[in-house]
C-alpha cells in the first residue's frame, strides 16, 4: 500500500509502549516517516503547594527506566524518540522547525493539565497540522461503552455488571511493522538522570515490595511469571490483601499507570488462562480490578475538574483541616497507629504501599486527622510509582466520603491490623521495634 502521508509525530505521555498502540500503528502503515516524541516536562517536578516534589525520585526513576525501554523498542522499528527536558509547547514547535510533519498522534486525556498543555502546543504549531487521538489506557473503549458519560452511575457495582453485560473488550492490535532503516533520524537521544530532574538518586530498598524496572519488556516479563511460569493468577483473589513480598498481588499497576502495559493484553492473556490453566473467581477478580480502573477513568471524564475539588464530585462540605504538624506525623510515619505508620513507612522509603495499606492510610488521614484528603492524594501523587490520575484522586474521594462509596466507610485500622497483620510481621518489618515480639 502506497504511503499518503509524509511525516508523522507519535507524542508519548502515559502510553509508553510499542505494542497494542494505535497511533503508533496508524502512524506506520500511513507515513513515510514516523518520529516519537516525549518530554520530561519540568513542571512535573517541581515543589507543589503543600511543600513536597509534584513527582519525586521513585516514580521519576521508574519513568526514566520505562523511557529507556521505549527507545530500544522504538528502535527496533525503527523509529526515533526525540526526548526533551522543555515544554512540549516549546520543544515541538522547535522540532517542527527542523524536521516539518503533517500528523500528530496521541492518547487522548481530560484531566485539566494535560488538556491545557495540548492547548499550548496547538497555539504554536501551524494550524494545517492534523491531529489523531485515540483511547488506548481503556479496557472497555469509550465507543464501545452502552452508557451515555452524563449518566454514568454512581455506583461501581452498576457500572460493571453494565459492562460485563454489554461491552466486549477489543482485541489487541497485531505487532506492528517496522520501517526501513532509513526512517532513523541522525539523532543521539538523551536520557535525564534523577539529578537532570532536580531529585537525588538512591538505591533501591532491599525491602521492597516492588523490586521491578519500569518499561514494557519488564512489563511482559512480569505477566508472563505472574501467569504462566509461577501461576499466581490462579489464587489472586486469596493474596490481593497481602502486605509482604513480591507476589501477593499482580503488582502491574506501575506498568499500567504510564502505559507500559495493555489493559487489553491482560485481558486477553487472562481468557487465554482460564482456557488453558484454570477459571476461577480470582481469574475473574484480576478483571474486576481492572473495570474498577476503567470506572475511575469514566468518572473523571463525567465530573471533570470536580475530582481535584476539596468537596468531590458530591459536593460534601466537612471541616477539613491543613494541620502541617498532623500532615508530617502521616507522612513520616510517627501517628499514634503502628499499622499506619509502617504502611508510610513502607512508601517513604520505596514509592510502594499494598492496596490495604492505602485503604487504611487515607481513611486515616481523612476519617481521624480530619486532615485534607486533597493533600494526601498530593502526596501519594509525589511518592507513588503507580500514581494514576484518575484512580489516585478516585480512590481518595471514594474513601473520604466525597467521592463513589455509597456507605462512607470508615476504617478501624486495629482490626484491619489485626485481620491483615496478625503475627506484626509487616510493622515489625517497618517499624523495627520488639513491640510485637
Amino acid at each position: 500500500m502506497q504511503k499518503q502521508q509524509k511525516t508523522a509525530l507519535v507524542w508519548y505521555r502515559n502510553d509508553l509502549r510499542a505494542y497494542d498502540h494505535e497511533g503508533l500503528n496508524h502512524a506506520l502503515t500511513n507515513h513515510e516517516k514516523v518520529i516519537a516524541f516525549y518530554a520530561f516536562d519540568l513542571r512535573q517536578y517541581q515543589t507543589t503547594q503543600w511543600g513536597f516534589k509534584k513527582t519525586e525520585k521513585f516514580r521519576a526513576q521508574f519513568l526514566i527506566e520505562t523511557i529507556n525501554d521505549l527507545t530500544q523498542s522504538l528502535k527496533k522499528l525503527n523509529v526515533t524518540l526525540i526526548v526533551t527536558l522543555k515544554k512540549p509547547e516549546v520543544a515541538l514547535p522547535e522540532f517542527y522547525q527542523k524536521m516539518p510533519f503533517d500528523t500528530i498522534y496521541l492518547q487522548e486525556e481530560w484531566t485539566s493539565e494535560e488538556l491545557k498543555v495540548v492547548e499550548n502546543v496547538k497555539n504554536n504549531l501551524p494550524e494545517s497540522i492534523k491531529w489523531q487521538s485515540f483511547y488506548g489506557q481503556f479496557l472497555f473503549h469509550p465507543e464501545d461503552l452502552k452508557i451515555e458519560i452524563e449518566k454514568l452511575p454512581e455506583v461501581f457495582t452498576v457500572f460493571r455488571k453494565n459492562c460485563e453485560k454489554n461491552c466486549r473488550i477489543r482485541t489487541p492490535l497485531p505487532p506492528p511493522q517496522a520501517h526501513p532503516e532509513t526512517n532513523l533520524l541522525e539523532h543521539q537521544t538523551q536520557i535525564p538522570k534523577l539529578e537532570d530532574l532536580g531529585l537525588d538518586s538512591f538505591k533501591k530498598d532491599t525491602r521492597t515490595a516492588f523490586p521491578f524496572l519500569g518499561g514494557a519488556t519488564a512489563a511482559l516479563k512480569r505477566l508472563n511469571y505472574y501467569f504462566w511460569d509461577a501461576q499466581k493468577l490462579s489464587f489472586y483473589k486469596n493474596t490481593r490483601n497481602g502486605l509482604l513480598g513480591n507476589d501477593y498481588s499482580s503488582k502491574f499497576s506501575p506498568w499500567l499507570a504510564v502505559g507500559a502495559l495493555s489493559p487489553r493484553h491482560i485481558a486477553e492473556e487472562i481468557k487465554l488462562y482460564e482456557k488453558q490453566i484454570t477459571k476461577n473467581q480470582s481469574t475473574y477478580w484480576l478483571l474486576f480490578e481492572l473495570i474498577w480502573r476503567d470506572y475511575f477513568k469514566y468518572i473523571s471524564i463525567k465530573h471533570e475538574n470536580k475530582i481535584f475539588k476539596r468537596d468531590g464530585i458530591l459536593e460534601r462540605q466537612y471541616d477539613w483541616k491543613t494541620s502541617p504538624k498532623l500532615f508530617l506525623q502521616w507522612t513520616d510515619g510517627t501517628t499514634p497507629e503502628p499499622f499506619v505508620n509502617a504502611n508510610m513507612l513502607e512508601l517513604k522509603h520505596t514509592g510502594w504501599m499494598s492496596n490495604r495499606g492505602r485503604q487504611n492510610v487515607a481513611s486515616f488521614l481523612a476519617k481521624e486527622l480530619h486532615i485534607d484528603w486533597r493533600m494526601g492524594a498530593a502526596y501519594f501523587e509525589s511518592m507513588l510509582i503507580d500514581y494514576d490520575v484518575h484512580s489516585n484522586y478516585g480512590n481518595w474521594l471514594y474513601v473520604s466520603g466525597v467521592g463513589n462509596d455509597p456507605r462512607d466507610r470508615k476504617f478501624n485500622i486495629k482490626s484491619q491490623a489485626e485481620r491483615y497483620d496478625a503475627q506484626g510481621t509487616f510493622q515489625r518489618k517497618w517499624l523495627q521495634t520488639t513491640l510485637f515480639s
